[in-house]
């Protein structure tokens, strides 16, 4: 099959639709990417892709039409603006770079924003190619979460936007399934949609890694490590307050991994709280390195705000931390707490409490070392079971093939 991604974020940013192509292409598709100039989750336009655009023009084989965009910057307003730049410019430059070019199906990547599926309703009209569209984040309900836009009546007119894209879309996967509900209520024809969670980013295992050198290596603490975006709706003002509380157990270390929009306010309040000791920020790196901070980890810690909205999210970085067979410590509520509390793959304080989060910390660190040692065997298990890349792939690579089926055999 002949594949369009449209997705506002792409390699050489870090997310789980880099690994998703490459497994397309493995299974014997042809795909193209359209996207965006990178630059999540600095806000600025990367650097290196400045210095030599045509270096970032494929990806492991595969190409990649990137149209102008204005980069996400660090207000809320030029958030907005990122995201109207690239559906705007994805509709009319990714048509025109597109010209000519036949596709079998369309497949939407929707971490955020909703806005991405315009590009992709254009073409689908253009290329008469139905789309797919992953919905990994729900709108406007995360605008509101996180205080992007409060206005009642923009929140409103968003939504008549949502159902305008999804109505328009051939087949909606939502990532997790207290989605699906959200998802029927702008729907017209809800037999569309289908179940379709994240798995681990893959991870060539068998490079004999060697701890991040930029982390003092130390035995004797527990080392807690976060990884990913640094942003609003991971909630760090909780967290820090759970860094604070503990700052005097020597015992423990958080080493936060990552960038976003929350980094520089989170840099200074570890300041202002006097945390320095007990709290590293090693910066952010890419998504190959991630393994080797996690070599560092006794527990891997995982973030949401207290907000209905994310009580029905799985965390993306979920998946990839059961694959890495070590114990979770969770700050969550709703789907994302259940899987780790089912599966006995690590400990759950509820969303927005720094002082849970630090009693469960405590727990965990007093806990016999086998029982941590098995809650990373369960997380493991679960993530081979039911979060399997190959599987999940797969079962895409026949979800697209049937959507050009029925795309053929409509009079």
């Amino acid at each position: 099959m002949k594949i369009l991604v449209v997705t506002q974020y792409f390699w050489p940013e870090g997310f789980r639709i880099n690994d998703l192509v490459t497994g397309l292409v493995d299974r014997g598709h042809e795909v193209t990417v359209l996207t965006g100039k990178p630059n999540y989750p600095s806000g600025k336009i990367f650097p290196e892709y400045l210095q030599d655009p045509s270096a970032f023009a494929s990806y492991n084989g595969i190409p990649i039409v990137r149209v102008p965009m204005l980069a996400r910057g660090a207000r809320a307003i030029t958030l907005l603006l990122n995201y109207a730049s690239f559906a705007l410019c994805g509709s009319l430059f990714g048509a025109f770079k597109l010209r000519g070019r036949k596709f079998d199906a369309i497949f939407v990547f929707e971490p955020s924003p909703i806005s991405v599926g315009f590009p992709a309703i254009v073409l689908r009209w253009l290329k008469k190619a139905p789309v797919a569209f992953w919905v990994l984040d729900l709108w406007p309900e995360s605008l509101e979460a996180t205080g992007v836009v409060r206005s009642k009546l923009v929140l409103k007119q968003v939504g008549k936007i949502v159902k305008f894209i999804y109505d328009r879309s051939d087949l909606i996967l939502a990532q997790s399934r207290s989605f699906i509900p959200e998802i029927v209520r702008f729907l017209q024809s809800p037999e569309k949609i289908a179940y379709f969670p994240s798995w681990a980013d893959k991870v060539d295992r068998d490079i004999d890694e060697k701890p991040a050198p930029e982390v003092p290596t130390d035995s004797e603490k527990f080392s807690i490590v976060f990884t990913g975006n640094i942003g609003e709706a991971q909630d760090f003002g909780a967290v820090l307050d759970a860094a604070e509380i503990l700052k005097h157990d020597e015992r423990l270390r958080w080493i936060i991994v990552g960038d976003g929009r929350m980094a520089p306010w989170v840099r200074d309040e570890v300041k202002r709280r006097k945390l320095d000791n007990s709290v590293l920020l090693p910066g952010r790196f890419p998504l190959e390195r991630m393994r080797s901070f996690y070599m560092h980890a006794d527990a891997l810690l995982v973030s949401l705000k207290a907000e209905p909205i994310f009580s029905m999210t799985i965390p993306g970085k979920l998946q990839s931390y059961f694959a890495e067979g070590l114990p979770v410590l969770a700050m969550l509520d709703g789907e994302g707490a259940d899987v780790i509390s089912r599966a006995n793959a690590g400990l759950v304080a509820p969303a927005g409490s720094g002082a849970a989060l630090a009693k469960t910390v405590l727990e965990m660190i007093n806990m016999d070392q086998q029982d941590r040692l098995q809650m990373g065997r369960n997380g493991l298990e679960l993530s081979e079971k039911d979060f399997n890349r190959d599987n999940r792939i797969d079962e895409l690579s026949i979800l697209l093939e049937r959507l050009r089926l029925v795309k053929l055999n409509k009079p």
